[in-house]
């Protein structure tokens, strides 16, 4: 079992997070953090725990990610206005249709829009992935996203395996 969420964590960051620009800003933020926080036992770095969110997808339905531990999940923050985001699409639903029958859930988490705005750019462009919404951005900023699109995974532990942002 651990050598499959291995192998997709692989899948997953080969597909989507090498071929994309590094975020060098967030980067050094993070590393700076975490020389803030300290270390951990025996030198080692403290991990970054995801920060626990629900958010309401489309349908009115519940996503809370503490209830997703035990899979790996892809945060997918961005906007409908945004050109860069629409781009990434066709990767992201490549992810989806390899990595979800595997147990990988893929959100898209959509900042500060209307619902009905949002409802018609999923059903526009057919994301097979759930869609929620981030009404206030507070999800947004607790992983601090400047920037869309941003990536986040988070592994089955329910730690930031990696972060990237926009390809631009």
């Amino acid at each position: 079992m651990k050598k499959k969420w291995k192998n997709t964590f692989w899948g997953i960051l080969i597909l989507l997070f090498i071929p994309l620009v590094a975020c060098e800003d967030s980067q050094k933020e993070r590393n700076e953090a975490k020389a803030n926080r300290g270390m951990g036992k025996a030198g080692e770095a403290i991990v970054d725990r995801a920060p626990d969110f629900t958010l309401k997808d489309l349908q009115g339905r519940t996503f809370k990610l503490s209830e997703n531990r035990g899979k790996p999940v892809l945060l997918v923050f961005g906007a409908t206005w945004c050109h860069y985001c629409v781009q990434e699409i066709p990767r992201l639903k490549e992810i989806f249709a390899k990595y979800a029958p595997q147990g990988v859930a893929i959100v898209n988490i959509d900042i500060q829009e209307p619902q009905d705005k949002v409802a018609r750019f999923a059903d526009k462009h057919k994301l097979p992935y759930q869609v929620l919404l981030d009404e206030t951005a507070a999800v947004a900023k607790s992983y601090g996203v400047r920037g869309v699109p941003n990536f986040t995974l988070v592994d089955q532990k329910g730690q930031v395996a990696c972060r990237q942002c926009s390809s631009v």
